[in-house]
């Protein structure tokens, strides 16, 4: 019952979505024997389900960054968190944007060219303008 409800969560927390269900049905039969102390390695969850051992270090990695993760045994049977995650592709994209502080737009090396740029050096003060 521990697994089901662990691949419950993770489904709410769109842990699913794009991806095949024996990766996180791997997630959750490992994370589940452990919860209950049967000590069973990657390597024999992997070869039950089928999975690159990669697959499932990725979806165990993507669980560790819910809250879900974050709760006791006592706690995960008793309590249902109403909140739920934005999905592993979306939170790994955000990670991975610059800073909005630290863009200053597109840049050109010709200030003659009729382009569209960020041009403070010719007096226009920034921002997107045309550079004659």
């Amino acid at each position: 019952m521990t697994a089901l409800r662990l691949l419950q969560r993770m489904k709410r927390d769109w842990m699913h979505t794009g991806r095949r269900p024996s990766g996180l049905c791997g997630a959750a039969l490992l994370v589940a024997a452990r919860m209950h102390d049967f000590r069973r390695t990657v390597k024999e969850v992997i070869s039950v389900v089928k999975v690159c051992e990669s697959t499932l270090r990725k979806r165990l990695t993507e669980f560790e960054d819910t809250p879900t993760s974050q709760l006791t045994i006592d706690e995960f049977m008793k309590i249902d968190l109403e909140e739920e995650c934005d999905p592993p592709s979306y939170t790994a994209g955000q990670r991975n944007l610059p800073r909005a502080s630290s863009w200053e737009g597109p840049r050109t090396t010709h200030r003659g060219s009729q382009l569209w740029h960020g041009c403070p050096g010719c007096g226009q003060g920034g921002g997107f303008t045309l550079c004659p």
